[in-house]
């Protein structure tokens, strides 16, 4: 790792030179009539690495065409989320002026066999309202402790000669599909349309408006709803649908998403944060829901990143909302009898607020949210939902293998709703808030708040206590 280190060093070094080897120029405002308004800047970089090692090297710094939409009385990130965390910092003052958690497609591609067998390079952006004056960029990772620590240190003039300032057109025109509020003021959510062509247009805006209404029947969504402007952008696609390589489809559609990711058959991402960053820069935006033209069940979720969801998949309702909470405030997979494409390893104490290693009731993470009286580790019917949920899976790849028809994986599913909506709904300690064994891809030595959650299975109950304080604890970030 020293030797790793020291290549680090040397990245930061260099593209500090060449962010800053520039003549002055105002940076602080937007130069186009609206002087008072802040402009976004944006570093995209790469995240090269394989399973064990990890470099970085600056790929451009640009200005964004929109003002920043971010909350300015909140600049700081105080949430301690994320696996990753960056900070601006004043370079002659060496004070830090914005800070944000997050996750990234790198952070969980490094927990994949693939990255024990080959190098991998990924590209990232960090995005904050322009500084005056030129800043470092300080990026840090957690350890097994859940300390942060600097990986990597870049220098950015924003007056630099080879900061972007190029205006482009925009891909689409902006819809405004609801508006509670200045973005400055609101949690700006961008729907962002792939794989629908010119003409499916009016689709896009008919699928958005449902997504809308799908999350905001969620709690605690509903009940802040006029916390949030909401606005849609669908740059038209040369054919409809997105790319599915394991059966042979592919496209080059405008955002880049794909189903396979990793190597999981429904699992959307896009890899193409160029191309994606290019068209979600024309909305004011803090989240995005990447909203691919498909049939097929599918998502996603990168925390800070965005969230993906297949639009007329039967169950959008819920991958949309499951994956959103991925997205929008970080919690974890609380399911652990799925076949995934990661490996977590030895237990340790997730940086999620919704799973823990820990279920001692003096210092569990939840201890203000348990339920009087109750037992930790909290007693479920977890041997009767593991064997049916064996019996599932094993039919669930037999579908797949056999290439049936999406129907009948779709019946499967319902059939899983309906058997563990009744079994999880009626136990001695459903809808209480204790330490239930069985979460994070861990069926031992991990633990969830509530037998049941959105985060946990396809049943109709929304979001657990612990879920839905962390997913306000956003909201205020954001929009307080």
């Amino acid at each position: 790792m020293k030797d790793a280190r020291l290549v680090l060093v040397a990245l930061g070094f260099g593209a500090a030179l060449l962010a800053s080897a520039a003549p002055a120029r105002a940076a602080s405002s937007r130069g186009t009539g609206a002087d008072t308004q802040t402009r976004t800047l944006r570093v995209d970089y790469f995240h090269t690495g394989n399973a064990t090692t990890e470099m970085f090297a600056l790929d451009r710094v640009a200005f964004e065409p929109l003002p920043w939409a971010g909350n300015p009385r909140r600049p700081f990130d105080d949430t301690n989320l994320g696996l990753y965390f960056f900070e601006v910092v004043d370079r002659e003052t060496n004070r830090a002026i914005y800070s944000r958690g997050f996750a990234s497609i790198f952070g969980e591609w490094q927990t994949t066999d693939e990255a024990k067998e080959r190098w991998g390079t990924f590209s990232e952006s960090f995005r904050f309202p322009a500084p005056e004056r030129p800043v470092r960029i300080s990026l840090k990772k957690r350890d097994a402790k859940n300390d942060f620590h600097e990986i990597w240190s870049l220098a950015v003039d924003p007056a630099g000669m080879f900061v972007d300032t190029s205006v482009t057109n925009a891909p689409a025109a902006l819809l405004s599909l609801e508006t509670h509020g200045d973005p400055s003021d609101k949690v700006d959510l961008l729907i962002l349309g792939d794989g629908y062509t010119k003409e499916e247009r009016p689709k896009f805006e008919k699928d958005a408006r449902r997504m809308i209404g799908m999350l905001f029947g969620q709690e605690p969504f509903k009940s802040h709803r006029g916390d949030f402007n909401v606005w849609g952008l669908s740059p038209a696609a040369a054919e409809s649908g997105i790319s599915r390589p394991s059966t042979g489809i592919h496209r080059r559609n405008p955002v880049g998403a794909t189903y396979d990711a990793f190597g999981s058959e429904r699992y959307v991402l896009t890899f193409d944060n160029r191309a994606f960053r290019e068209a979600a820069q024309f909305a004011p935006y803090d989240f995005v829901e990447i909203l691919v033209n498909a049939q097929t069940y599918g998502g996603g979720g990168i925390f800070g990143l965005y969230g993906t969801v297949a639009a007329d998949s039967v169950w959008s309702p819920y991958v949309f909302v499951h994956e959103f909470g991925h997205h929008f405030a970080g919690l974890a997979d609380e399911y652990y009898t799925s076949d995934v494409a990661t490996d977590n390893g030895a237990v340790v104490e997730p940086w999620e607020k919704n799973v823990t290693a820990n279920a001692d009731p003096a210092t569990i993470k939840w201890k203000a949210l348990l339920s009087a009286g109750i037992a930790l580790p909290t007693t479920w019917k977890k041997a009767e939902f593991e064997a049916f949920q064996k019996e599932i899976q094993a039919r669930r790849r037999k579908i797949r293998a056999d290439r049936r028809p999406e129907s009948e994986m779709d019946a499967l599913f319902r059939e899983e709703q309906t058997h563990e909506t009744e079994l999880l709904g009626k136990d001695a300690n459903s809808g209480k808030v204790g330490a239930f064994e069985g979460a994070n891809y861990q069926a031992t030595g991990m633990f969830r708040p509530q037998e049941d959650c959105i985060m946990f299975t396809r049943d109709e109950v929304g979001f657990c206590a612990v879920c839905r304080a962390a997913i306000e604890q956003v909201i205020e970030l954001y929009s307080k």
